[in-house]
C-alpha cells in the first residue's frame, strides 16, 4: 500500500511539474499537524515518509528540560514512537486534502516563479471556457490564464479587461498581455474566489497590447530603430500611437503603416476592427499636439508650459472633426501628449482677441541712449484732427524733418505733446 502511495506521488509530480521531495517535505509538515490534533499532542508531532516504501512514521514530541532557551521556548524534543497500526478515515480524507493544497499551493508558485518577471509579455492562448465574469484561456499544457471581465458596478475590486463588444468562444485562439501574476504567499487580502481561479491574469485592454502588436509587424520597432513614444487607447474603439525614428533618413510612421497599409491593418484585425491612428511624436510640444489631432489640419497652436496647457485654433471645418465623437480625438491626444487641450475654431478665436485690450508699451526715451542699434521711433506730431504722423523721428529728436519743431519753439512741442 505505501509504494502504491510512493508511486501515485511520482504520477502526480510528473503531472503537475512539481520535485518528489518538495511536495513529501510539504505533506510531512501537513501530517504532522493533522496527527498532533487527532492524537492530542500537546508539543505536536513529527512525521518522516520512507523515501522508498512510503511508510509513515509518527512520532510524539516531548521537550527537553534544559533546552529552554531565554525567552521560556523549548528548542529540544525527545521523539517518541507514536505511529498508529491504523490510519483512520479521517485522518486519510484529511491528508488527501492537504496533498491537493500542496499540489495546487506547489503548482501556483512555480507559475509565479517563471511569470512574474514576464509582465507586459505577449502571450497566444486557447480560450477553454467563458464565464459571465471571466475567461479561462490555455497558455501551455498546465498553465492557464485569466482574463476578467467583471461588472465592476457590482464588483468594484475587480478587473475588466475585455474590450467592449468582444466575445470569445471555445477552442478560439486570441492575443493578449500578462498584466499580473498571483503570488500564493502574499499576504494581501485574496480578491474573491483567488484559489479557484488561475494566478496568472492577462488582459485586452492594456495599451501594451498595442505595442506587443507592433514589435510583431514592424521590424523596425522590434530592432529598436523606431521607438513608440507614448500609446492612448480606448479599448475597442480607437487608438493614438506616438512614434520615434532614431535613424533621421527612415519615417516611423510609413514603417508602421506598411506597405499598403499591410502591418496596421495586421494589427487593427487582432484588435478586431480598432481604429489605429500613428502619428509623428516631435520634441516640440506645440508640433506633436498638432499631430496627435489628426486626422484634423491645425492652424496654429499656443503652449503654456506653466500651466501645461495648449491652446489649439483650426480651421472652422475641421472643428468637429479635431474634436471627434463625443469630444474622442482630443480626449485621446491629450492623453497622448500629456497636454490640456483646448480648442477653438478660427472665427471664435478671432472675436475673443478683438474683445482683448492689448496694452501700448510706453515708447523709450532714445535721446543720449546710446544704443543705436534700437528702431527709430515714429514722430511724435499729431494733428489737430488727431491722427500722428506715420514717418520716423530723426535720430536725437522725437519728430521727423516736417514736423521738427522751430528752434526755440517749445510752446509749439509742448503743444504736440498735450494732444499726444
Amino acid at each position: 500500500m505505501a509504494s502504491e502511495m510512493i508511486e501515485a506521488l511520482l504520477e502526480l509530480c510528473q503531472e503537475k511539474h512539481i520535485d518528489q521531495l518538495y511536495l513529501i517535505d510539504r505533506l510531512e509538515q501537513s501530517l504532522a499537524k493533522s496527527y498532533a490534533e487527532i492524537l492530542h499532542l500537546d508539543w505536536g508531532a513529527k512525521v518522516t515518509i520512507d523515501r522508498a516504501t512510503g511508510k509513515i512514521y509518527v512520532y510524539k514530541l516531548i521537550p527537553i528540560d534544559d533546552s529552554m532557551d531565554e525567552e521560556g521556548n523549548f528548542t529540544e524534543f525527545e521523539e517518541v514512537d507514536v505511529t498508529p497500526k491504523d490510519t483512520s478515515r479521517i485522518a486519510a480524507q484529511h491528508a488527501k486534502a492537504e496533498i491537493n493544497a500542496i499540489v495546487r499551493n506547489s503548482a501556483r508558485e512555480q507559475i509565479y516563479e517563471e511569470f512574474s518577471g514576464r509582465i507586459g509579455d505577449l502571450i497566444n492562448g486557447t480560450v477553454l471556457q467563458s464565464t459571465a465574469d471571466f475567461t479561462i484561456v490555455k497558455i501551455r499544457e498546465g498553465v492557464e490564464a485569466e482574463l476578467p471581465h467583471f461588472d465592476q458596478r457590482r464588483f468594484e475590486n475587480e478587473r475588466n479587461e475585455r474590450p467592449v463588444g468582444e466575445r470569445y468562444m471555445h477552442n478560439q485562439r486570441i492575443k493578449a498581455v500578462i498584466i499580473d501574476v498571483r503570488d500564493p504567499n502574499s499576504t494581501l487580502p485574496p480578491v474573491r474566489g483567488e484559489h479557484s481561479r488561475p494566478p496568472i491574469v492577462i488582459s485586452r485592454t492594456h495599451p501594451a497590447l498595442i505595442k506587443r502588436l507592433f514589435e510583431q509587424e514592424v521590424p523596425e520597432i522590434y530592432e529598436g530603430t523606431v521607438e513608440v513614444k507614448s500609446i492612448a487607447r480606448e479599448a475597442g474603439q480607437r487608438s493614438k500611437v506616438a512614434v520615434h525614428s532614431l535613424d533621421d533618413r527612415l519615417d516611423p510612421v510609413g514603417a508602421c503603416v506598411g506597405p499598403k497599409g499591410s502591418r496596421v491593418r495586421a494589427v487593427v484585425g487582432e484588435l478586431r476592427g480598432e481604429r489605429v491612428d500613428v502619428i509623428l511624436w516631435n520634441e516640440d510640444p506645440a508640433v506633436y499636439v498638432a499631430n496627435a489631432l489628426s486626422p484634423a489640419k491645425v492652424s496654429r497652436v499656443l503652449i503654456d508650459e506653466e500651466k501645461n496647457y495648449a491652446g489649439v485654433i483650426v480651421p472652422d471645418d475641421q472643428l468637429s472633426l479635431a474634436i471627434g465623437k463625443e469630444g474622442q480625438n482630443a480626449r485621446l491626444a491629450a492623453r497622448l501628449t500629456g497636454w490640456h487641450i483646448d480648442i477653438k475654431n478660427e472665427t471664435l478665436a478671432q472675436d475673443i482677441l478683438k474683445n482683448v485690450q492689448v496694452q501700448a508699451e510706453t515708447p523709450e526715451d532714445l535721446l543720449d541712449s546710446g544704443e543705436g542699434d534700437l528702431e527709430p521711433e515714429r514722430c511724435a506730431y499729431v494733428s489737430e484732427s488727431g491722427v500722428r504722423c506715420r514717418n520716423q523721428a530723426r535720430p536725437g529728436s522725437r519728430f521727423c524733418g516736417v514736423h521738427e519743431p522751430a528752434e526755440g519753439g517749445e510752446d509749439a512741442v509742448a503743444g504736440v505733446e498735450d494732444l499726444i
